[in-house]
């Protein structure tokens, strides 16, 4: 099933939104103004004059001054620090950024003015505003894909279960609500690769905070158990797909090879449940969560059943 893409989007806008900036140029249009790079850049060789090198990708990254990039700001004349930033600015920077709530000169005003470069200004330290700009912008930079199903934090795993529509997803979700584990999202989950390991899963905002249950129709999960009940974003950990009980298909009994899908390059261990009436999938769910995590401690029960088999048989031999 596809699904527009209600997320975030990586421009100066967004971005100035996101860390609550202060715009002290709103005269200058940042709506359509993109980031195309997670990185930022200090200009501290540039405010000294030397820009070899600088438009082979430094020119793409919000620009961020400092507390040392502002002490040897005001060590310069202003007709010094006006042909500076003009130069920098004439490469169409994304932005400068001023952190510590330093207030930019008018030269570095008039130049940017000039060019429609946005000027902000933030009370974080530089270090900070890095460190929060860069895994934002990873975030929404990472390659994404939105697929059919329901994201639940259970036990810090993060659950997507999938299944047919009307199987059954979203009331096996709000079991493990009432349980005391959080809802990430309902029928779309937003699945973005931040690292070659790992997958984040995100509800679009037109859904988030939702579950639609059928013959009752959409519930609000945050309004109805509070805020305790649901999260922004999960790790995808495990994959369970709910599948009809057929009696004539072979299910694995003893768990000793793993299945995996995979979503965007990286594999997800999968686990195919068998629905029928009295089944508690919301106690499969969560036993699932905890066998998950156990595994990744390094304890394996089917490995320990076999041993254990083997043992008896040998013993009898």
């Amino acid at each position: 099933m596809a699904y527009s893409n209600m997320s975030e989007q990586a421009n100066v806008k967004a971005f100035a939104k996101k860390m609550n900036l202060e715009n002290l140029t709103p005269e200058i249009d940042i709506t359509e103004r993109k980031l195309t790079t997670y990185s930022t850049h200090r200009p501290a060789l540039q405010l000294t004059g030397f820009f070899e090198g600088f438009d082979l990708g430094p020119m793409e990254r919000i620009q961020v001054i400092g507390r040392l990039e502002q002490a040897y700001i005001n060590s310069l004349e202003e007709r010094v620090i006006h042909g500076r930033f003009e130069q920098i600015a004439s490469y169409r920077v994304p932005c400068f950024v001023f952190t510590r709530n330093y207030r930019p000169c008018r030269g570095v005003m008039r130049a940017c003015l000039e060019y429609g470069v946005p000027v902000f200004r933030t009370e974080r330290s530089t270090t900070d505003l890095i460190s929060e700009t860069m895994r934002w912008l990873k975030v929404i930079m990472a390659p994404k894909e939105t697929l059919h199903g329901v994201l639940i934090d259970v036990y810090g795993e993060g659950v997507l279960i999938q299944g047919d529509s009307g199987i059954g997803k979203s009331e096996a979700a709000l079991e493990l609500i009432k349980r005391g584990h959080r809802l990430v999202s309902d029928d779309a989950v937003e699945i973005r690769k931040v690292s070659e390991d790992t997958l984040v899963g995100l509800a679009p905002e037109l859904t988030r905070d939702f579950i639609e249950l059928r013959g009752i129709g959409i519930i609000n999960v945050r309004s109805m158990f509070g805020f305790e009940a649901v999260k922004q974003t999960q790790n995808i950990d495990m994959i369970i797909k709910l599948d009809e009980f057929d009696p004539e298909k072979k299910y694995d009994r003893l768990g000793m090879e793993d299945k995996y899908t995979e979503i965007l390059g990286n594999k997800v261990i999968t686990y195919e449940i068998p629905i029928r009436p009295g089944r508690n999938i919301a106690v499969i769910v969560e036993c699932a969560a905890v066998n998950n995590r156990a595994k990744k401690m390094g304890y394996d029960a089917p490995k320990e059943f076999f041993d254990r088999v083997n043992s008896e048989l040998n013993s009898k031999i």
